[in-house]
């Protein structure tokens, strides 16, 4: 049997368990998924410190920018905006 400190609370059964992973997982469904990758690219400096002022200028960040694009060429793209 495991002992505890007088400040927890020691919960029993699958009951304790399950309430605490119906919270996470209501916690959890509000959020975003996580970003979990990558994109590198190479690209002249000149043009990437422009892009980052630029974005600086405008509140906003270079990266929250460039991932705006991408879904907006995703969105056309599906559209068959790009068919021959």
């Amino acid at each position: 049997m495991r002992e505890t400190t007088p400040n927890t609370q020691r919960q029993t059964g699958s009951a304790g368990r399950n309430s605490r992973i119906a919270v996470a997982k209501k916690k959890r469904k509000n959020k975003k998924p996580k970003k979990d990758a990558q994109l590198v690219l190479r690209l002249n400096s000149e043009l990437r410190d422009r892009f980052v002022d630029a974005c600086e200028d405008v509140d906003t960040s270079a990266a929250r920018e460039v991932r705006k694009f991408i879904k907006r060429f995703l969105k056309r793209y599906e559209k068959g905006e790009f068919d021959d």
